[in-house]
């Protein structure tokens, strides 16, 4: 049996992949081809190239696979991304933005930034590695421009207000937020669905109009992945 890739018809920029042994998969097309960043296997169908897209080391691939309905981020996109780590999926993200796109990748760990440095951003022309702390956005207001989107993957207690923060600098006047919840890293001695409800609580106090809330099991125990728009 060969591969198959198709679009995938409710996400702009992902795409569908159907593998030798008929298992389904979801993937981007590699803005870097020849290159992969965590392992991921790469497909080459005609002269296109995709990356396969694990939900077991990106949040953002669960919480599309769990069911999430809107994709707020589109080709051309400007994302901030807090929280970018060693960048598994702020690749992806710079996969569906494409090269008119940019993601503007903010980090708080020196050994994950040398490595998103080392083996992402070095090759993709629309990354920004920004070394600082994401509760202190006015510290890097000379490095990031206004944006579309602003995804927030950070294990803080006060992650929603560290989010509606950055979000009151950057984001447009109707601009998309994505939050990754992980509610032990909030409260461990309160049930993940309570901790969800509070997050969505205080993005709606903070003036932001929650447009679902995905729980990420069985890809991610005690996650959920929070999307809203900044009302207008």
């Amino acid at each position: 049996m060969s591969i198959k890739v198709t679009p995938n018809q409710r996400f702009q920029g992902v795409y569908n992949v159907i593998l030798e042994d008929g298992s389904e998969r979801i993937a981007t097309r590699n803005l870097t081809p020849g290159r992969n960043v965590y392992g991921e296997r790469l497909i080459r169908v005609g002269e296109e190239e995709y990356r396969l897209w694990d939900p077991f080391r990106s949040k953002l691939a669960a919480a599309i696979l769990e069911g999430m309905k809107n994709l707020p981020i589109k080709q051309n996109d400007k994302v901030l991304y807090l929280g970018a780590a060693s960048g598994t999926t702020a690749s992806h993200v710079s996969d569906i933005v494409g090269e008119k796109g940019y993601v503007y990748c903010v980090e708080f760990s020196h050994r994950s930034i040398r490595d998103l440095i080392d083996n992402v951003c070095r090759f993709r022309l629309n990354m920004a590695p920004i070394l600082a702390d994401a509760r202190f956005p006015t510290r890097y207001t000379s490095l990031v421009n206004e944006v579309n989107i602003i995804y927030c993957d950070i294990a803080q207690p006060e992650q929603a207000l560290i989010l509606s923060n950055n979000a009151k600098i950057f984001l447009k006047d109707d601009g998309w937020t994505m939050l990754a919840v992980k509610a032990r890293s909030i409260d461990v001695t309160k049930e993940p669905s309570e901790i969800y409800r509070r997050e969505v609580d205080i993005l709606r106090n903070e003036g932001f109009e929650i447009s679902e809330v995905v729980d990420l099991e069985p890809y991610e125990k005690d996650h959920a992945m929070i999307i809203s728009r900044l009302g207008i």
